[in-house]
């Protein structure tokens, strides 16, 4: 499809020529993957990440390399791969090229707080920041690592935004900031995770939450807030690869359709 309306004879009546126009704008504006297609994207992606850790390991084993449990498998990385080559169809769907999609360590951005960040994914159109995705994962030490990630997702947004206001990217209009989380699909993962005794108790909302819940929550905070445009947890077994949203708000096609909206706005 064309980036731009369609012109109309000189001699068409109006509406008939808006009806045109709307016409293309409604069907520009439409995420091009359908629910099942997206889910069936997803799931191949998950089946990348999942085969990737595997041989990792298997590598790292054979080279003689141990790291305490499954750090084995997580310090290779490149296991989320298959989500920034979403992304990349994604983006050249809402009509963007190639050379305008840069995948983790191609384009660092500038900070506020530190020189440069690595992103996973970095989406320029005129030497100008469009849009920016941190992936983050975990699959297993379901007790462990939520605070660290917390940490994370909330000092990236900060130094982004700030450098943002500093106008270190080169835009006015606010880039698109993205935040997908993929956690492995267990029981464990709905297992309530106990709190310590304080004599200054957390939220209430945090009593008797699993690993689960916590990360759906961070994720709608985080959108709350602000810190990112949109945010997405998504699970997956690690077994069979498939896939299932974390919660209404923070599903795959609210994430995916919110960066296309976006990307269309901007090409």
């Amino acid at each position: 499809m064309s980036d731009k309306p369609p012109c109309c004879p000189s001699r068409a009546p109006v509406r008939e020529c808006e009806n045109v126009v709307k016409v293309w704008y409604d069907t520009r504006m439409s995420f091009p993957y359908t629910e099942s297609v997206l889910r069936r994207k997803l799931e191949q992606a998950a089946r990348f990440y999942w085969q990737t850790r595997r041989l990792q390991a298997m590598s790292q084993k054979q080279r003689g390399k141990s790291d305490a449990g499954t750090r084995g498998q997580v310090t290779g990385g490149r296991q989320l791969d298959g989500f920034a080559r979403l992304v990349e169809h994604i983006c050249r769907k809402a009509g963007f090229k190639k050379s305008e999609i840069f995948f983790d360590r191609a384009v660092p951005i500038p900070g506020y707080y530190r020189p440069q960040k690595n992103w996973d994914v970095v989406v320029l159109r005129d030497g100008k920041l469009v849009a920016a995705i941190e992936f983050k994962s975990q699959s297993g030490s379901f007790g462990n690592n939520f605070n660290n990630r917390t940490e994370e997702a909330l000092g990236v947004s900060r130094d982004f935004w700030v450098a943002y206001r500093e106008r270190v990217f080169g835009a006015i209009d606010a880039p698109w900031l993205g935040y997908l989380f993929f956690l492995e699909d267990s029981p464990a993962t709905d297992r309530a995770v106990a709190l310590a005794d304080s004599r200054l108790p957390p939220l209430s909302g945090f009593d008797g939450t699993s690993c689960l819940r916590r990360y759906e929550m961070l994720c709608e905070r985080l959108v709350l807030e602000r810190d990112y445009t949109a945010a997405a947890l998504l699970l997956s077994d690690k077994s069979t690869a498939s896939v299932r949203d974390g919660g209404a708000a923070v599903g795959a096609m609210r994430f995916f359709s919110s960066l296309y909206a976006h990307l269309v706005s901007k090409s």
